[in-house]
């Protein structure tokens, strides 16, 4: 198992935070193989691996009962190590072959109206201080581009290209997703106004807290922002926005998404933007664009009702 968590990180070149989810999730599949008296590769079967899914549904005295969603991603980590121990010769069969993750309920992205999005920009940060500056800068950010909440607060600052380049879209932010995958975003008007604000008026004051650093965001001790900190920015701000429905950081990003793709932009436009590797993953934003269609067709038609 050490050796597959060393291949995922040296040459699959996994995030940081997904090797710790698949290191949890191995490790309770090694827990439950200790408990059900298997100590050996070869001796795992088709049922073994099945069981594990349904103790992972159950839950047990340590462990509430797992979602289809967490129970599926524990399960594609098992999988993906079975199999790495049969190509690696550790193992001569992988008997997790034949059993399928659960299928999780399809939830649509949430995504919230315009309004709401400006209400919680112009609510960023306590008014009058450095750090309203640099969470509105955050903010605008998370919604121009559309990055991952682990991509905007990986930034330095030499990532930003704010040069202008035409009358309408202003500079370019260089994004690094998951798998270190690398992607050149525009940064729109509103973002590059805010982001120049913070750099010329807040980040001096910020950076000669701490020992000097390339980050972009920082914290109130001159160090990078971490992703919490960040997560607790979008929080504050939308309930001093007054904003009622769930916020979080990827609601900024499901925002972005769906507000292009109602805007008339491209789905794979919208996919290479996001850094989606499919465009299935990016088509399931078509989804509420079309709910938005019927929306407007029922109140805009003579005869769209009965």
């Amino acid at each position: 198992m050490r050796t597959y968590l060393d291949h995922l990180g040296v040459e699959r070149g996994l995030a940081a935070n997904t090797l710790t989810s698949y290191k949890r999730d191995l490790r309770r599949y090694l827990g439950y193989l200790d408990s059900v008296g298997v100590g050996d590769l070869d001796a795992v079967t088709e049922q073994t691996v099945l069981g594990f899914l349904m103790a992972l549904r159950e839950g047990d005295a340590e462990h509430p009962p797992l979602s289809a969603t967490s129970a599926g991603r524990t399960v594609v980590a098992v999988r993906g190590f079975h199999k790495f121990a049969v190509k690696d010769g550790l193992a001569r069969l992988d008997p997790s072959a034949g059993v399928r993750p659960p299928s999780p309920a399809k939830r649509l992205p949430k995504a919230l109206p315009l309004a709401d999005v400006e209400s919680i920009l112009d609510a960023a940060g306590a008014p009058g201080t450095v750090l309203a500056l640099r969470d509105r800068a955050l903010l605008e950010l998370l919604y121009g581009t559309g990055a991952r909440i682990s991509e905007a607060v990986g930034l330095d600052v030499d990532d930003l290209d704010l040069n202008e380049t035409d009358g309408s879209v202003a500079g370019t932010v260089l994004l690094r997703g998951k798998g270190g995958k690398e992607r050149i975003v525009p940064v729109g008007r509103y973002a590059r106004e805010a982001i120049a604000a913070y750099l010329t008026r807040a980040r001096p004051e910020l950076v000669a807290a701490g020992t000097g650093t390339p980050g972009l965001f920082l914290n109130a001790r001159g160090g990078r922002l971490s992703r919490q900190s960040a997560w607790t920015v979008i929080v504050k701000s939308a309930e001093r926005a007054g904003v009622t429905a769930e916020v979080s950081p990827h609601t900024m990003r499901h925002s972005y998404a769906t507000h292009l793709l109602e805007g008339g932009a491209d789905v794979r436009v919208v996919q290479e933007l996001l850094g989606h590797a499919s465009v299935t993953t990016t088509q399931v934003y078509t989804l509420v664009t079309v709910d938005s269609l019927r929306e407007v067709y029922a109140a805009a038609h003579p005869r769209a009702l009965s």
